[in-house]
């Protein structure tokens, strides 16, 4: 079996052989990626992998490329290394501006950016010879269906609750509330 023909290319060699942000920092790119993101230093390393292979698509596939919300992540953090994006990054390893375009919002754009994730995932097939793992890339309808309706939370300022134990919780309480006003009217 022949490699992807992405990994024979000189940009994949550049993006493969590319660490973001400044060498020997304490907290290193990927550390910092894991601690905003809630994810494991472990996931953060492999979502960076597939941040180069999205950014591979988008100098190659010939077409506008969306990213998954894992990959947006590393892609706006990288961003915010901005001498490293714009004097290291895309002049010495893409060879190309990467610009980040967020939607303007509203159906079509919906519409649009749901198209472009699609093909986004045929290209990664076709240039990696692989599926995009799930975990880092869904499918177009779980990113542009569910996902949107997520939202990004400080968990020092708020607690998280699964959902089911959530209702099951509050069916205990009204059940414990019955029974403490039965017990009352029963004593009153």
């Amino acid at each position: 079996m022949t490699a992807a023909p992405a990994f024979a290319s000189d940009l994949w060699k550049r993006l493969a052989a590319y660490e973001v942000g400044p060498k020997g920092a304490s907290l290193s790119f990927a550390a910092r990626l894991a601690r905003e993101n809630r994810w494991s230093e472990a996931h953060a390393q492999l979502v960076i992998q597939e941040y180069k292979r999205f950014c591979y698509l988008a100098v190659t596939a010939g077409q506008q490329v969306t990213p998954s919300d894992a990959v947006d992540q590393v892609w706006h953090l990288h961003l915010t290394y901005s001498r490293d994006y714009w004097q290291e990054f895309c002049p010495n390893v893409l060879r190309a501006d990467l610009h980040h375009g967020p939607t303007a919002g509203g159906t079509v754009e919906r519409a649009r950016y749901y198209d472009q994730y699609a093909a986004t995932l045929a290209s990664y097939e076709t240039a990696f010879d692989a599926v995009p793992p799930i975990d880092i890339w869904p499918d177009a309808a779980r990113r542009f269906g569910f996902d949107p309706k997520g939202l990004r939370v400080n968990p020092q300022d708020v607690m998280i609750l699964d959902r089911r134990f959530a209702i099951v919780g509050a069916a205990g309480w009204i059940a414990l509330g019955i029974v403490i006003a039965v017990l009352v009217g029963v004593f009153v």
